[in-house]
């Protein structure tokens, strides 16, 4: 059975792992990055905002309440069904299920609004295509950033225990800071890098692929998202 390293946080990680155990893959979990909750000023919220946009749950889960409950009465544009189901949780009254991925979203925000100004819950990290493609369209967007997302080093004694001296077959990286955090784990633990250089890194953007700097089997999924990163793993024997 194929050994997949699982490098997201949780509650990522276990929900990752869940899906590879259904397909038939070992999953491995040992995080090389983590997301952490940033203070949002006040007068953060722009008062011609006439709707919301969420591209990560982690948005939701680490936005003050009290941001929530300034934005709750206008319509909460999700990427997608997780992130929706986050943002009725969080208390948002109107909330829009979005294709699944950024771009999809950012066309159905345009085609339903048209020019307007809209609150958008990010992370510190993103991608900017969301943004860039709205603009194209003539909406104002205003980023509300909850969290950040920083690169973890685990204890040599949480790398061993996690690997337990058996190879790896792939990597998921969600994040160029997983990413970079990849690199450098393999450059200073030896048993590291001795089961991981035949591994193949499956990313989740050219953008994160990127961060690695070479010397790795890397492969990036053909849509930014979990279902098109998975299918890169191909036949779990």
């Amino acid at each position: 059975m194929a050994r997949v390293l699982v490098t997201r946080p949780d509650p990522g990680a276990t929900r990752t792992a869940r899906r590879l155990e259904t397909l038939g893959f070992e999953p491995v979990i040992l995080p090389l990055s983590e997301t952490r909750p940033l203070p949002v000023a006040r007068d953060s919220v722009p008062l011609k905002a006439k709707a919301v946009a969420v591209t990560s749950a982690n948005a939701l889960r680490h936005a003050p309440s009290g941001l929530v409950e300034r934005l709750s009465g206008l319509p909460c544009h999700a990427v997608g069904a997780r992130t929706a189901e986050s943002a009725r949780r969080a208390g948002f009254f109107s909330v829009s299920e979005g294709p699944g991925d950024a771009a999809g979203l950012a066309e159905m925000i345009a085609t339903e609004l048209g020019e307007t100004t809209l609150a958008y819950l990010c992370g510190r990290v993103r991608m900017p295509e969301f943004e860039k493609r709205l603009f194209a369209y003539g909406i104002k967007v205003v980023p509300i950033e909850t969290y950040d997302t920083v690169a973890l080093a685990p204890p040599r004694s949480a790398v061993s225990q996690a690997l337990s001296g058996q190879p790896i077959d792939a990597v998921l990286v969600y994040s160029a800071r997983a990413a970079a955090a990849l690199g450098v784990l393999m450059e200073v633990h030896a048993e590291a890098d001795l089961l991981l250089r035949n591994a193949r890194c499956c990313c989740m953007s050219a953008r994160i692929a990127a961060a690695f700097g070479g010397g790795l089997n890397v492969e990036v999924a053909l849509d930014p998202n979990e279902d098109a990163l998975l299918a890169l793993l191909g036949d779990p024997d």
